[in-house]
C-alpha cells in the first residue's frame, strides 16, 4: 500500500478474495460458447484464444518467480543481499490481478474494436510496426511517465507501493495500485490498438509483443544479473536498447536514477543514467555460488510435493500433504518434473538464509518417500563411510528432544507414548523417566523395546490398560482409531517431522517440535511446511545452533548430544518457545 493511498488504489474485485476469476466468467464461457457453437465467419478463434493466452502468461510468471528463487539461492549473479520477507510476499501475492484485468480489455476490445475481430494468426507487417511503435512513442512517454510518479504528488499516491520492494522478485513489476495499471495498459495498447486500425492485426503479434512485456518486466526485476557480457561485446549499441536485472536495480536502491521501460537510451539522453550502473553489471556478473556454512537436507515426499518447495507455489509451500483439485489438471507437469528428478538425480537449492555470520542454505534430494524409504538414517552410515570429513552431521535428535520436553505442562505425572519408536522416541522415553514421569505404552511390543533399552528405569515404564492419559506424546504410526479413543481435552504432543491428522475438535494438537526464529535472521519468506510464520523446526535449528556454538561433534547415528546444554545454547541465541497463540497464528 502507498504511503497515502489515492483513488482507484485497490483493484475492483479485491472484496471477492480467491473467487475473484469469476469477473472473467462472463466472458470465457461467451467466447467458448461462440467458438463451438457458430460456423464460418462468426467463428472467432482469435477471440476463443484470449483465455488461452491469460493462462500462458500466468505460467510464464510463475516460471520467472520460480527461476528467480532458485538462482537467488544459489547466490551467482545475486545482485542485492537483503532478503524477502513475509510483508513483500503478502504485498505481491496477488500478481494475476494485472492480467485478470487485461484479459477482460481484451474481451472487451476483441469484440467492440473495429479491425480486432477474426484475426489472421499471423501477418508480418503488423509485427514490425508494434514494435517499432513500441521502441518509439511508448518508451518514450513510458520515461517521462515514470517520471512524473516519483514527484511527491504520485509517489506518495501510487508509485511508493511499488518501490516498497527493495529487493525486487521477478512479480514485483506488476505490483503497483489500481490506477497506475490503467495508465500503463493505455500505453501499452498503443500499438496493438494501431494494428487493429490499421487492420494489420496477428494472434501471433499480439501474443509476441505480451510476452515480450512480461519477459522484459520479469527479467529486469529479477535479482540476479543474467544477461551475459559478450552480448554487448558482439553489439555496444545493445546497451542503449536493453536494459539488465542490475540496471532496474539501481532504480529500486536509489530511486531517482534508471527511469527507462525496457530502453536505456532515454536515462542517457536525460542524464538519469546512475553512475555505478556499469560497475554493479560487472560485479554482479562476477559473482559465484555462495558456499553455505549450514546447509539443510530435505527431501520430496510426494510427486505434487515439487510445486510446495519454496521455489514452488506459495500458496502450496505452508500446505504439504495437502491436495487440491487443480493439482489433479497438471498430472502432466507433474510426471514430467518426477522422471526429471529422476534422470537428474542431483541436490538443488530451494532457499537460503543469514543468521549474525552464518550463510544458510536448503537443499533438497531429488529422492521421493516412495522410491526410498531409508533415506534418513540418522546420518550414521554416512559418518562411518567417510571418517574424513570435514563437515559436522547434525539430526537434531536432542534439540528436538529438549523442545517436546519444554512442552509438556508442568505438573504432568503420566504421558502416553504411541507412534513408530525413533531415536527422538527413545530418548523421550528415558528422559522423561529420569524426571520421574511415568511413560506408558499402548502395544506389549513397544513395552519390551523400551525396557529393553534402559533397564534401570524400567519401573517407570508402564503397559497402558486404557486410554486414560491425557498427555499423548505420538508419532508416525499413530492409527485413526486410537486417536478416536482418548479421552476429551487430550493434549496431542508430536515428536516426528509430520503431525497426526487432526480428527478431534475436543482435543488439543501441539505443533511438530519446532521454535520461533529471531528477527535477526533474514530472508524467511515462506512457511516451513505446516508451521506458522517465522517458526523453524528443532532438527533444522539444531544445526545452525551447533555451527554458532563450534561444538566439533556429530550428532548423528545413535549419538545424542547433551540435551540441557543444546536447549540453553538455542534459547541463548535468540530462538523461542512457542506459545499457545503462536502455535495457533494464522500464516
Amino acid at each position: 500500500m502507498a504511503s497515502t493511498p489515492g483513488i482507484l488504489t485497490d483493484w475492483p474485485w479485491t472484496p471477492l478474495g480467491s473467487f475473484k476469476y469469476v469477473v472473467l466468467a462472463p466472458w470465457v464461457v461467451h467466447g467458448t460458447y461462440s467458438f463451438m457453437v457458430n460456423q464460418g465467419p462468426d467463428r472467432d478463434l482469435s477471440y476463443f484464444l484470449i483465455l488461452p493466452f491469460m493462462l500462458w502468461r500466468m505460467l510464464h510468471n510463475q516460471l520467472w518467480i520460480s527461476l528467480s528463487r532458485y538462482r537467488t539461492a544459489k547466490g551467482k549473479g545475486r545482485i542485492v543481499d537483503k532478503g524477502l520477507e513475509f510483508e513483500q510476499v503478502d504485498r505481491e501475492r496477488n500478481w494475476d490481478d494485472q492480467i485478470i484485468f487485461n484479459g477482460i480489455l481484451f474481451y472487451l476490445g476483441s469484440r467492440h474494436l473495429p479491425g480486432a475481430q477474426n484475426l489472421p494468426l499471423w501477418r508480418g507487417d503488423g509485427f514490425v510496426m508494434t514494435f517499432l511503435i513500441h521502441a518509439g512513442p511508448v518508451e518514450f512517454l513510458y520515461y517521462w511517465f515514470h517520471r512524473a510518479l516519483h514527484h511527491h504528488f504520485l509517489y506518495s499516491r501510487y508509485h511508493s507501493h511499488h518501490h516498497s520492494s527493495i529487493v525486487t522478485e521477478p512479480i514485483t513489476s506488476v505490483i503497483h495500485p489500481f490506477a497506475e495499471h490503467i495508465a500503463y495498459f493505455i500505453l501499452f495498447a498503443i500499438p496493438m490498438v494501431t494494428m487493429a486500425f490499421t487492420g494489420t492485426g496477428s494472434v501471433g503479434s499480439y501474443l509476441i509483443y505480451v510476452t515480450y512485456i512480461d519477459l522484459m518486466n520479469n527479467m529486469g526485476h529479477c535479482n540476479f544479473e543474467l544477461i551475459p557480457n559478450w552480448i554487448f561485446s558482439i553489439f555496444p549499441p545493445l546497451k542503449y536498447l536493453m536494459y539488465t536485472p542490475s540496471f532496474h536495480s539501481l532504480h529500486h536502491t536509489q530511486f531517482r536514477t534508471n527511469y527507462s521501460l525496457f530502453m536505456p537510451i532515454y536515462d542517457y539522453i536525460y542524464g538519469t543514467m546512475d553512475k555505478s550502473t556499469d560497475s554493479l553489471y560487472e560485479s554482479s556478473l562476477k559473482r559465484e555460488e555462495e558456499s553455505p556454512d549450514v546447509l539443510h537436507l530435505t527431501h520430496l515426499t510426494t510427486p505434487e510435493s515439487i510445486y510446495q518447495l519454496p521455489v514452488g507455489f506459495a500458496s502450496l509451500a505452508s500446505k504439504p500433504h495437502t491436495s487440491t483439485w487443480y493439482l489433479w489438471l497438471m498430472w502432466p507437469v507433474t510426471l514430467w518434473s518426477m522422471l526429471l528428478t529422476w534422470i537428474y538425480g542431483r541436490t538443488f537449492v530451494v532457499e537460503r538464509q543469514r543468521f549474525e555470520k552464518l550463510k544458510l542454505q536448503t537443499w533438497a534430494i531429488p529422492k521421493y518417500s516412495l522410491q526410498s524409504e531409508e533415506l534418513n538414517r540418522y546420518g550414521g552410515l554416512y559418518v562411518h563411510r567417510n571418517p574424513q570429513l570435514k563437515i559436522k552431521v547434525v539430526d537434531g535428535s536432542s534439540l528436538a528432544v529438549a523442545v517436546i520436553l519444554n512442552s509438556i505442562p508442568k505438573g504432568t505425572t503420566q504421558v502416553l507414548l504411541r507412534g513408530n519408536l525413533t531415536k527422538v522416541a527413545y530418548a523421550l522415553a528415558f528422559s522423561l523417566c529420569q524426571r520421574g514421569i511415568q511413560v506408558a505404552t499402548l502395544h506389549q511390543s513397544d513395552y519390551l523395546k523400551l525396557t529393553k533399552s534402559f533397564n534401570a528405569t524400567e519401573s517407570k515404564l508402564v503397559l497402558a490398560q486404557s486410554y486414560a492419559a491425557k498427555i499423548w506424546l505420538v508419532g508416525d504410526g499413530l492409527s485413526k482409531e486410537e486417536q478416536l479413543n482418548a479421552p476429551k481435552g487430550t493434549i496431542f504432543v508430536p515428536f516426528s517431522q509430520i503431525p497426526p491428522k487432526k480428527l478431534r475438535k475436543d482435543c488439543y494438537y501441539h505443533c511438530t517440535p519446532a521454535m520461533k526464529t529471531p528477527t535477526s535472521l533474514e530472508n524467511i519468506y515462506s512457511c516451513e511446511n505446516w508451521l506458522p510464520r517465522r517458526v523453524m523446526s528443532a532438527w533444522r535449528i539444531a544445526g545452525i545452533v551447533h555451527a554458532l556454538e563450534g561444538w566439533n561433534e556429530h550428532e548423528c547415528g545413535y549419538t545424542m548430544s547433551d540435551i540441557n546444554k543444546v536447549w540453553q545454547a538455542t534459547l541463548r541465541h535468540g530462538f523461542q518457545p512457542l506459545t499457545t497463540t503462536a502455535t495457533t497464528q494464522t500464516k
